[in-house]
């Protein structure tokens, strides 16, 4: 596929342009400047043929001074085979000479006309002059033209080229934000994109580091259980019961070796979800679905799950998978920190960013300095890989969303876990009445 530079292709375009309309615009200034001189002309033919029809003289009023206007001036009678009243003009040229004739009806009973001629080489010689003169105005206005388009697409494409080369000198190591107030206002969005772009990359690359070492932490520690329960199993002779009890050991420590395992797998099919096409869903109705799902599994652990869904339908274009993900965590986590008897609540409601979706526990709160974010961080002493969190992250950072874990603040003990929907590619359905 062949390349194109934007630059060169405005250039074209814009040359091309403005010589169209400078040959427009000079056409209509001569076609202007010729037709006035040739009305100029015939209506001083046309005032003599009807002096003389009139006064039977050239001059009117009995007027007697003779001036440049009556110079190669040609009168003369003519009879034609016609009877029209209709007047016309035409040019005729001899010799390198060129009139402009005048046919006026004279005595339409004998067929006579008026034969009115002058001559108007002078001013075909002035109309090839202006026309000469035109020709090289607008060679020098297109010269200026080209040296006007080449600034102007300079200026133009300086801030996609300070983009480039700030995107093309990136790496990992020193990626910073683009200053988007410095950016012209047409590129203020194209920054803001790129910015939230470099935030995802910021977050997968310090993530991704903290996954590596987790997971090998993760691992390593099982794995030098398992070893050195069976260097001491190994020591000496033991009873069937003791090999039993052993094995039992290492397969549990095997069991949580493979839950670390599948959570790492889901990163990977999360990562793929992300590339998933994005299809436009009701996310109030998924959202009533995932927590009707979950209200089974509150009762049967003896607590309740609210709900208060407002407004009555958001629709929005997003990958289902991701957004399931989010909601399906909050509502874990939720109910496992939540003690027996209390109550979890689910909640949406519009405001001035788009939706915003809320879960709310009653349990023993979090420690707001700690980024529950990265990978295997746990709170609490709950069962857990602590790579949940981090993978609701990475799902809302797909879906451009913000997710954000905060105690609650009406004196109640408990967790508030929101997920906030941006509107600007969503589309919110009526509210019924």
């Amino acid at each position: 596929m062949l390349q194109y530079s934007i630059r060169k292709r405005f250039l074209v375009q814009l040359l091309f342009a403005s010589a169209f309309l400078i040959l427009l615009f000079s056409s209509a200034l001569y076609i202007y400047i010729e037709k006035s001189i040739y009305d100029e002309k015939y209506h001083e033919l046309l005032q003599y043929a009807k002096n003389i029809t009139h006064n039977k003289s050239l001059f009117q009023n009995n007027e007697s001074i003779i001036n440049d206007n009556f110079i190669s001036l040609d009168v003369e009678i003519v009879h034609l085979h016609t009877n029209s009243s209709k007047i016309s003009t035409y040019e005729t040229t001899k010799k390198s000479h060129t009139s402009l004739v005048l046919l006026y009806p004279f005595n339409l009973k004998e067929h006579t006309y008026l034969r009115v001629s002058k001559d108007i080489t002078q001013t075909k010689i002035v109309l090839g002059k202006i026309l000469h003169y035109i020709f090289i105005i607008n060679l020098v206005g297109f010269l200026f033209v080209i040296i006007y388009a080449i600034a102007l697409s300079k200026m133009l494409v300086a801030p996609v080229k300070q983009l480039s080369n700030k995107l093309s000198n990136m790496n990992e190591n020193i990626i910073s934000p683009i200053k988007v107030e410095q950016l012209p206002k047409e590129f203020e969005p194209l920054g803001i994109t790129i910015n939230h772009l470099i935030s995802r990359i910021q977050n997968f690359v310090k993530y991704q580091k903290e996954l590596f070492i987790g997971t090998a932490h993760e691992l390593k520690t099982p794995l030098a259980v398992i070893k050195l329960k069976n260097q001491v199993t190994l020591m000496k002779k033991r009873s069937s019961e003791e090999y039993i009890e052993a094995l039992k050991v290492t397969n549990k420590t095997v069991d949580e070796m493979n839950v670390i395992v599948s959570n790492i797998l889901n990163i990977g099919r999360q990562e793929g979800a992300q590339l998933d096409k994005p299809i436009e869903v009701d996310v109030i109705e998924i959202l009533k679905q995932k927590a009707d799902d979950f209200k089974l599994l509150a009762e049967h652990e003896d607590k309740t799950l609210e709900m208060h869904f407002k407004p009555d339908g958001f629709m929005a274009t997003l990958q289902i998978s991701l957004l399931n993900q989010i909601i399906q965590n909050f509502l874990q986590n939720a109910l496992k920190f939540t003690p027996k008897g209390k109550k979890v609540t689910i909640q949406s409601s519009q405001d001035e960013v788009g939706l915003l979706i809320e879960v709310i526990d009653e349990g023993c709160g979090i420690d707001e300095s700690i980024d529950l974010f990265a990978p295997f961080k746990r709170q609490g002493n709950k069962s857990g890989v602590g790579l949940g969190l981090f993978l609701a992250k990475s799902a809302a950072d797909a879906l451009g969303a913000k997710i954000a874990l905060k105690n609650r603040e009406d004196g109640v003990s408990g967790t508030v876990a929101s997920l906030q929907l941006n509107s600007k590619l969503s589309c919110i359905l009526p509210r019924l009445s």
